[in-house]
């Protein structure tokens, strides 16, 4: 099984960065932007739940069907995070900013503290990438792949 583990680190008001890793002896790890926490949930604007979650590919979305054409020969479907409570349709995607979020988890490469308080990052396709190709590699070894978020502070 591989389990990506996320520590939530960074709050801002508009925005959460947290520290992804994986289990295993897998060095890897990056960066995730996402929405901000809120302990009531506004649709597009909220982190999910802390928590753990299967992650299954999703073969067709209207969104992130372009990552086919984007991704020819890796792309099989989008990382789709499974029963998250509240939320549909979570996804990991490519994407540095909050607003690019909608409620999904953004890996990054660099972490930006902006001056106002609030995260961002840098890079995200070659970490959405490389995130990507581990859990294929999974996938093909007839792994599960889950991913298990926890919040290092609680949220406001």
């Amino acid at each position: 099984m591989l389990t990506i583990h996320i520590e939530r680190f960074g709050y801002g008001l508009d925005s959460t960065l947290g520290k992804l890793t994986l289990s295993g002896d897998d060095p890897w790890s990056c960066f995730i932007v996402e929405d901000e926490g809120r302990l009531k949930k506004v649709k597009g604007e909220t982190a999910i739940p802390a928590g753990h979650y299967e992650v299954k590919l999703r073969e067709h979305s209207a969104k992130f069907d372009k990552y086919y054409d984007r991704f020819p020969g890796i792309h099989r479907g989008v990382l789709h995070l499974q029963n998250v409570p509240d939320f549909e349709y979570v996804y990991f995607h490519i994407g540095n900013k909050e607003k690019h979020t909608e409620g999904c988890l953004l890996p990054n490469v660099v972490p930006i503290a902006l001056p106002n308080g609030e995260f961002s990052g840098a890079s995200s396709e070659p970490a959405y990438v490389a995130l990507y190709k581990r859990c294929i590699a999974a996938y093909d070894n007839n792994e599960k792949v889950t991913v298990e978020i926890v919040e290092r502070e609680a949220r406001r």
